[in-house]
C-alpha cells in the first residue's frame, strides 16, 4: 500500500535521537561512555524489585482493573503530591495512573488542549514533549531559558510575560528542566503563578525530576502557590527518581473538576498501566523520603565531575536532573556533527536538533545517570579531542 496522505498531526513531529545513538552503540560491541540516553545504572529499592517479582504470580496484579490504577498507588501518589505543595489530593478523587510521566503528560494534553491553543514551553525543552503537544493539536510556543556558558540556566521572565496571548491555553513545565537541567527559582514561580492566575491558564507541571535538586536545593511546587491549586495538574513517574524505568508507571493528579476528561480519554488510550508494576512503584514512593538522599548526591557528584573535565568549554550548569548541555557551535559544528566524532572516540552522545528554536542543534547532551564518577573520568580529552581544541 502507498501512503498517499500523510495525517496533519505528525507534521511537526521530530525525531530525538536518543534511540538511533542508543542502537548504534548496541550494535558496536565496543564498551562505550554511555552518556546518550535517560537511563540509569543505580538499581531501584530492592522492596520495590521484591514486590515486582511476589506481583507477578499475583492474580489480583495481573488484571486490567481498576482502569484508573491500583488504590495503594492512587493514595500514595495524592499523598506525595500533597506533601510537597501543602495541597490536600486524595487517591480517589484527585489520581489516575498512568502508564509513565509521557503518557500521562499526552492524556492531560489531549483532555485540556483544543486544536490550536497554544502551550507555553522552555526553550529548550526534551522533544519528546514537545511532540505531545503536536500531537494534541497544541501549538508550542517557546521561552528561552538564557544560556551562560559556565552557569546555571535562567528563565528569561521578560520572554514569557510577551509571549502570553489571546490562544494561550497552557503552560508544560519542568523544574529541573530537561535536557539543561535549568531550574525554576522563587520569582520565577511567582511570574508563573502570576500569568497563569491573570491569564486563566492551565498549568501543567512534569515532576518527573522536581526532586534531583543539587546543591542542597528545596523543592518548590506550584500548585501550593496563591490561585494555582485549582488551575495546576501534576504528572509524576517512577522513572528518574525512583529509578523504575521500565516498569512504565506514572501518576497524573489534579484538581477534581478535571478528572472525568482525564479518565475518558485515559481508558481510550492505553487503558491501564501495568498491573504488576504498580505496588511496587507506590512502595518505592513511599520509601524514596528515607532513600533519596544518597541518590541524589551521588548524581550531583557525576555532575561536578563532568563539570571539571569540561571546565573552560561552553557549558550549562545543571542545577538539577540527569543531563547538561555543551553548545558546540562556538567551534563551528552542530550537535549531530560532534555525536559522530564523540562515536569515534569510544563516546555515545546525543545531539539537541528539534528541542528548542533558540537552542537545539547547536549542542549536544551528556547524560551522567548512567556512568559512575571513574568512568567519567577523561571524558574532557575525548571532548576537545573531537572538538580538535
Amino acid at each position: 500500500m502507498t501512503i498517499s496522505r500523510r495525517p496533519a498531526r505528525l507534521k511537526h513531529i521530530a525525531g530525538i535521537g536518543v534511540d538511533r545513538m542508543g542502537s548504534l552503540a548496541d550494535a558496536s560491541g565496543r564498551d562505550l561512555l554511555r552518556l546518550e540516553n535517560l537511563d540509569v545504572d543505580i538499581p531501584p529499592d530492592p522492596e520495590a524489585v521484591a514486590r515486582t517479582r511476589q506481583a507477578a504470580s499475583h492474580d489480583a496484579d495481573n488484571s486490567y482493573l481498576p482502569f484508573v490504577g491500583q488504590s495503594h498507588l492512587r493514595d500514595v501518589a495524592a499523598a506525595h503530591v500533597t506533601e510537597l505543595s501543602g495541597v490536600t489530593y486524595d487517591g480517589a478523587r484527585n489520581c489516575i495512573i498512568s502508564a509513565g510521566g509521557l503518557s500521562g503528560i499526552l492524556n492531560v494534553l489531549l483532555a485540556t488542549v483544543e486544536v490550536g491553543d497554544e502551550v507555553i514551553v522552555t526553550d529548550p525543552t526534551y522533544a519528546g514533549l514537545i511532540n505531545r503537544v503536536h500531537l494534541a493539536g497544541g501549538v508550542p510556543r517557546f521561552v528561552s531559558f538564557v544560556f551562560q556558558p559556565g552557569g546555571e540556566w535562567r528563565l528569561d521572565r521578560e520572554a514569557l510575560r510577551t509571549v502570553v496571548g489571546p490562544q494561550t491555553r497552557a503552560m508544560l513545565l519542568m523544574s529541573p528542566s530537561m535536557p539543561s537541567g535549568g531550574l525554576f527559582d522563587p520569582a520565577d514561580w511567582a511570574l508563573i503563578a502570576e500569568l497563569c492566575v491573570a491569564h486563566d491558564l492551565l498549568l501543567i507541571l512534569d515532576s518527573a525530576m522536581e526532586r534531583l535538586l543539587f546543591d542542597d536545593r528545596t523543592v518548590i511546587h506550584p500548585a501550593g502557590l496563591p490561585g494555582m491549586a485549582e488551575r495546576t495538574i501534576t504528572v509524576g513517574s517512577a522513572a528518574k527518581e525512583l529509578r523504575m524505568i521500565g516498569w512504565r508507571v506514572g501518576w497524573v493528579v489534579a484538581p477534581e473538576a478535571f478528572m472525568p476528561d482525564l479518565i475518558a480519554v485515559s481508558l481510550a488510550n492505553v487503558v491501564v498501566p501495568v498491573g504488576i508494576a504498580q505496588d511496587a512503584a507506590a512502595i518505592a514512593l513511599e520509601r524514596s523520603y528515607e532513600t533519596l538522599s544518597g541518590y541524589v548526591a551521588e548524581l550531583e557528584a557525576r555532575r561536578d565531575m563532568v563539570l571539571a573535565e569540561l571546565d573552560g568549554l561552553p557549558v550549562g550548569v545543571p542545577a538539577g536532573g540527569w543531563s547538561l548541555l555543551l553548545r558546540v557551535s562556538d567551534f563551528g559544528i552542530d550537535g549531530a556533527t560532534m555525536s559522530e566524532r564523540l562515536f569515534e572516540r569510544g563516546v555515545c552522545a546525543t545531539g539537541t536538533a528539534g528541542w528548542g528554536i533558540e537552542h537545539g542543534p547547536q549542542y549536544i547532551r551528556f547524560v551522567f545517570a548512567n556512568e559512575p564518577v571513574p568512568r567519567l573520568k577523561g571524558l574532557g580529552r575525548k571532548v576537545r579531542a573531537a572538538l580538535g581544541v
